[in-house]
Order: structure tokens, then C-alpha cells, then sequence
């Protein structure tokens, strides 16, 4: 994308983050999405997954949807005769959605804009981040598993540290609210921080007996 704003067709979903550099399988079954579908084949490939607001009510009859979606290429699609689509997509960047545009087309399409990865850490610090969220992560997987090696892979590679943070919000079981605040959060070492407390809190209650012992008071 260039740094001016671009118009995009929506794929609101209301329980799916979709994150830069990883890869979605979709299946499209809607009028309106074989249509969107369609159209980015001819095209572009390019659509844009948008998270539906989980608790907000819409005064239209379209759903309220986030401020911050992720683009999408499809990177292989099949159709099938009754005109539904199996899709990969590939999230490629960040966007914030400036507003909706009117559409003669039966899928919800928005004049989108960049936001752009940045981050305030040197390398020293970046490493840190790093080796903070490998102690955090690592510990959920048992010591063989081929998870394990994979992060493992992942933490000690030259993988940079946002594309880290971007897989682990994808893959791991991470409430979707805090998925989608981590695809929101422009700052690399900010979502590191995000993911870093979250798997602390959740350990330490793993941690708690329960019900408590009683006190020998």
C-alpha cells in the first residue's frame, strides 16, 4: 500500500484477528462474499478482515466493525460449482479504516490507511523483549512437542521481533479482544509488554489452588 488512503473491500468476521504475515484458511459460502471474492480475483486479490465490535449496538443495519483491520492477499483459492470458495489469505499490513464508502457492490467496502509498524527499542532492548516473551511462552508447551521446537526455532531465528509478536497473537489462545488490541497496537515492543502480562497473569492463577486450602486459623 502507498501512505494515501485506498479503498478496500471488508470481510467483517465477528470472532477472527487476522495478523500480517500469517496465513488464513476461509471458507466462503455468502451471496455477497462470493461476490467480494470474485471481484478480488479479477483484480487485486486484496481484502481487508475486520473484526465486528463484540459489544457495541448499531444504530444501521450493518454491524459496527473496529477501528484497525488487517489486508489480505489470497494466495490460492478453489471454487466450487455451487459458487462457494475455499481461500487462503495472507495478511500483509495493518490498516485503520478512515470510513465507509458508499457501494454499488453487495460487500461493505472503506477508505483505508496504513499504520505503520514503529518501535523506540535498540537492539539491547529488543533482545530483552525477546527473551522476556520466550520465558512466558515457552513454559505452556511440553518439552518435546514440535510446538515447542517450532518457538523455540522462532525465538532463537532472526525473526524481527514485531513479526514474533504478530505470530504469537495469531496462534496462541489469547482472549480475541486482546487479539484485536494487539493488532491495533502500531508499537512492537508494546505488544510484546501486551502478551508478556497476559501469560503472567494467567500463570499465576494457574498456579492458585482451588478452592483455597482453609486457613488454620
Amino acid at each position: 500500500m502507498s501512505d494515501s488512503p485506498t479503498i478496500v473491500r471488508l470481510f467483517p468476521l465477528p470472532n477472527l484477528v487476522l495478523f500480517p504475515r500469517v496465513i488464513q484458511g476461509l471458507h466462503i459460502f455468502e451471496t455477497r462474499y462470493r461476490q467480494m471474492t470474485a471481484d478480488a480475483l479479477a483484480t487485486d486479490q486484496r481484502i481487508a478482515i475486520v473484526m465486528l465490535r463484540l459489544s457495541a449496538e448499531s444504530p444501521t443495519s450493518e454491524p459496527e466493525i473496529e477501528d484497525v483491520a488487517c489486508l489480505g492477499e489470497i494466495i490460492w483459492h478453489e471454487q466450487f460449482p455451487d459458487g462457494r470458495y475455499n481461500l487462503r489469505l495472507r495478511g500483509l499490513q495493518r490498516v485503520r479504516i478512515v470510513e465507509e464508502v458508499p457501494s454499488d457492490r453487495l460487500y461493505r467496502m472503506a477508505r483505508v490507511e496504513p499504520l505503520v509498524e514503529t518501535t523506540a527499542a535498540d537492539l539491547a532492548e529488543l533482545t530483552r523483549w525477546r527473551r522476556d516473551l520466550a520465558a512466558v511462552v515457552l513454559p505452556r508447551f511440553a518439552e518435546n512437542s514440535p510446538a515447542r521446537q517450532q518457538l523455540l526455532e522462532l525465538f532463537e531465528g532472526d525473526t524481527p521481533l514485531g513479526e514474533v509478536c504478530d505470530i504469537l497473537g495469531y496462534a496462541l489462545p489469547l482472549p480475541v479482544e486482546l487479539k484485536q488490541a494487539l493488532l491495533a497496537e502500531a508499537q512492537v515492543e508494546r505488544r510484546a509488554e501486551m502478551i508478556i502480562d497476559t501469560l503472567r497473569v494467567s500463570a499465576a492463577r494457574a498456579e492458585r489452588p482451588f478452592p483455597p486450602p482453609f486457613s488454620v486459623n
